[in-house]
């Protein structure tokens, strides 16, 4: 594959992914656009050419090989490419939904993407209906949208979901299901190659897939930066708490980071109840293992529900003499009531600020002063990139190099000599 030519890349947006999409695609036209000129930079050294002369020469090749013949103007230009594929979701009064690809996506490279935690209303029927969704009716959406696009003749489907519905799903405590790797089976089984998605819930759901990859990608680089420019929060009175068992390697993973000492949160659970809101959950008692008195706390979580763990905890916390309090949400969900808790919590001095992906479209949440957003859009375009030209993902999968880095070039800077 040529990197130069992405002629076989498409995207298509669901609804409730809109957002998200056009995010990416505009930073998958500044990568491309990038690639462009480095490799035209290149082609003009080597061959002694002059930059128009190298344009010409590649858009000629492309022009060739492109199987639909459609040449376009400025032949010694870049071309900026258009990935978004158009198409028209209806929605029927039964609750029946219909995709409908508008152009041809025959031996496309595909990359259909949805917010299925997108509970704002959306378009159907080219704005003439409008409908806040449910997961289940997002699912379904992907489920006919992959089915059209394999009808249609796509050559390889990839669906980017920030967030992997009912990934909370992957075990069984009894007479339960596996509905997290069910739904992966489903995906396959229509056809989809590959699933790009967010700081997983857990990796064991890529155990339930037979040829189907799982691409999880990571946003504590993003949140690490923005934790960051928070005057005076990297010092030396900060410690990194895992606020429970399972999200412990996660943040040891911070600790190690910032190099910053880590501390543990456990918690029993009464799972005879029923975690309804963030006041009343099945948390019966927690225990710290570590010091956090007059310290300030980062914790680091994958999701946020109802957020009532959370908030518990942070009251827990302050009750042990915690100085600031800081989260970071992978996949902020922020379900039911949970932002009008949150505005509590923050009244009686709970917490000082909650990082959290765009993963999720919010559109309230990003009006609050507690809140800090970071944009992962180009993470997942970095993803789409190099598995479109066939390029390793490693780097984007363990970050660590370039969180590095990050901290190798702040402290180099004149400010921190």
């Amino acid at each position: 594959m040529n990197y130069f030519n992405p002629a076989n890349l498409a995207v298509l947006a669901c609804p409730g992914g809109e957002v998200f999409a056009d995010e990416v695609i505009n930073c998958l036209k500044r990568i491309y656009r990038r690639s462009y000129d480095h490799m035209i930079a290149e082609l003009s050294s080597h061959y002694g050419l002059k930059p128009d002369e190298a344009s010409r020469q590649v858009n000629l090749i492309n022009d060739a090989l492109s199987p639909a013949r459609q040449f376009q103007n400025g032949v010694g230009q870049y071309r900026s490419p258009r990935f978004k594929v158009p198409a028209k979701f209806t929605l029927f009064p039964n609750g029946e939904i219909k995709t409908e690809i508008l152009e041809s996506v025959r031996g496309k490279d595909l990359y259909i993407i949805q917010d299925v935690e997108n509970h704002y209303p959306v378009n159907f029927s080219d704005g003439d209906t409008k409908k806040a969704l449910t997961v289940n009716d997002h699912l379904l959406t992907i489920y006919v949208t992959v089915d059209a696009a394999k009808q249609a003749g796509a050559e390889r489907v990839t669906l980017v979901s920030p967030v992997y519905p009912y990934s909370r799903q992957h075990k069984t405590k009894g007479r339960e299901g596996l509905a997290a790797g069910r739904i992966g089976n489903i995906l396959e089984n229509l056809g989809v190659n590959r699933i790009i998605t967010l700081d997983i819930h857990s990796r064991e759901i890529n155990n339930a897939f037979n040829t189907m990859r799982l691409e999880n990608l990571h946003a504590s680089y993003q949140i690490i930066r923005s934790l960051s420019k928070i005057p005076g929060i990297i010092s030396d009175d900060l410690v990194v708490v895992s606020p429970d068992t399972g999200a412990v390697d996660r943040n040891k993973f911070y600790s190690t980071a910032l190099k910053k000492p880590l501390a543990l949160l456990y918690k029993e659970r009464d799972y005879s109840r029923v975690s309804r809101d963030a006041l009343e959950n099945n948390i019966s008692d927690i225990k710290m293992l570590g010091d956090v008195r007059n310290k300030t706390v980062f914790m680091a979580d994958d999701i946020l529900g109802t957020g009532g763990t959370l908030v518990k905890a942070m009251e827990f916390l302050k009750e042990q003499g915690a100085g600031k309090v800081i989260c970071s949400i992978s996949l902020p969900l922020f379900t039911g009531d949970a932002i009008k808790y949150f505005d509590d919590a923050y009244k009686r001095g709970l917490f000082y600020r909650i990082i959290g992906a765009n993963a999720v479209y919010h559109e309230e949440l990003l009006k609050r002063e507690w809140y800090i957003s970071v944009n992962v859009t180009k993470l997942f375009a970095q993803a789409i990139y190099r598995l479109h030209q066939g390029l390793s993902l490693s780097s984007l999968l363990d970050n660590r190099d370039i969180i590095v880095k990050l901290f190798s070039d702040t402290s180099a800077s004149p400010g921190n000599s």
